[in-house]
């Protein structure tokens, strides 16, 4: 990775990113050293312009920053990080460093379709997804349909806490039939964007 710090006196911004959110957590600014130990560490460190120093998020709250992957922009001039946060990462005690909260919501289908991917491609023995994608596009079309009537039933006959435990297994089923069928959540979007006039 070759990154531009000359452009703009040794530093280049740093955008940190949660993983599983993909919400922007903070900004803060990298020189070389600080990229290096960030590297070695897989711990985000920034270097404080106020302090003039080497910083590593986390290194008195314990709120640390657990590097993911990053990523330069196109121009080698900025970083995108993403990360596993500990904890709140604003010094104020907030999840972001704009007061919002962080937390897993509809971008964590991303990310579980992501996860299911990989189980796609590498099936390890003994998970349940594995065992799904083995037995078949028929059966795991089966198995949307029985969570379907499930979550209607819940719906229709059941409790509120049924009912959304129910429609988290079809959805949870669905990814998993999209993806066997090579297909992902965004296909979806992109129907429904179609018909949303």
């Amino acid at each position: 990775m070759i990154i531009d710090f000359q452009k703009m006196g040794g530093l280049v911004p740093a955008i940190i990113q949660d993983e599983m959110t993909a919400k922007v957590l903070m900004l803060g600014y990298m020189n070389q050293e600080a990229l290096t130990k960030t590297l070695d560490t897989k711990q985000v460190t920034f270097f404080s312009r106020t302090k003039n120093r080497l910083w590593t998020k986390g290194e008195e709250s314990g709120n640390f920053l657990n590097v993911v992957s990053i990523t330069p922009d196109c121009d080698n001039d900025t970083l995108l990080i993403k990360v596993q946060p500990v904890g709140p990462v604003c010094h104020t005690g907030t999840d972001t460093c704009w007061g919002e909260k962080n937390e897993a919501d509809v971008a964590f289908l991303k990310y579980l379709q992501d996860f299911i991917k990989v189980r796609f491609n590498e099936m390890p023995e003994g998970s349940y997804t594995t065992s799904l994608f083995k037995k078949g596009v028929n059966r795991m079309a089966q198995k949307v349909g029985e969570e379907a009537v499930e979550t209607v039933i819940e719906a229709t006959n059941g409790t509120e806490e049924g009912f959304i435990y129910e429609a988290s297994d079809l959805v949870y089923h669905l990814i998993v039939l999209l993806t066997s069928k090579g297909y992902s959540l965004d296909d979806l979007a992109r129907e429904l964007k179609k018909r949303h006039k």
